[in-house]
C-alpha cells in the first residue's frame, strides 16, 4: 500500500485543477528506494512537455497533468491526464508494487479523462495523448 497521505499532495492536486493557478503538472515521487510514502517532487507551468523532462529514468512515478486542446475552430477543452512512469532503470521490486501504489494513487488524483502508462519519454508526446483524450470526449465538431 502506497501512503499518499502528505497533505502536499492534495494541495497540488487542486493546484492543477484551479483556474485560478499557473501550476498545470505535479509529479510524485516515492520519498526514498525504500519507502513507499509518495511525496510531491515538482510541480510545473510548461505542460505535458516540461512534465517529460522532469522524469527519471531511473525512478517510478506518477504525474497528474492538465491538458489544454482546441476542440474547434470556437473553442477549447481542458482535460486532465494521469501519468504512471516507469522509467527504464526502475528497480524490479518497486516495478513489482506499482500496480497496487497506483489503486492508492487514484484515490487521491481522483478525476482525469485517461491514464498514461508511460515506460519512456516518447510516451508523453503531447500529440497522440490530446488524440486520445478528443476520443475520450465524445463528440468532435472538428473532423479529427
Amino acid at each position: 500500500m502506497a501512503d499518499v497521505s502528505d497533505p502536499k499532495i492534495q494541495q497540488a492536486y487542486l493546484d492543477v485543477r484551479s483556474d485560478k493557478s499557473d501550476a498545470n503538472w505535479l509529479l510524485l515521487d516515492y520519498e526514498s528506494d525504500r519507502s513507499d510514502k509518495l511525496v510531491v517532487t515538482r510541480t510545473g507551468t510548461g505542460g505535458v512537455s516540461e512534465l517529460r523532462e522532469a522524469l527519471d529514468d531511473a525512478r517510478a512515478s506518477f504525474a497528474y497533468a492538465r491538458v489544454t486542446f482546441a476542440n474547434d475552430k470556437e473553442s477549447q477543452r481542458e482535460k486532465f491526464v494521469l501519468v504512471v512512469w516507469i522509467g527504464s532503470g526502475c528497480k524490479i521490486m518497486r516495478k513489482g508494487k506499482i500496480s497496487v501504489h497506483t489503486a492508492d494513487v487514484k484515490g487521491v488524483l481522483r478525476v482525469y479523462a485517461i491514464e498514461v502508462a508511460a515506460r519512456e519519454k516518447d510516451d508523453l508526446k503531447e500529440e497522440p495523448i490530446v488524440d486520445r483524450l478528443r476520443k475520450a470526449g465524445g463528440a468532435s465538431y472538428d473532423g479529427k
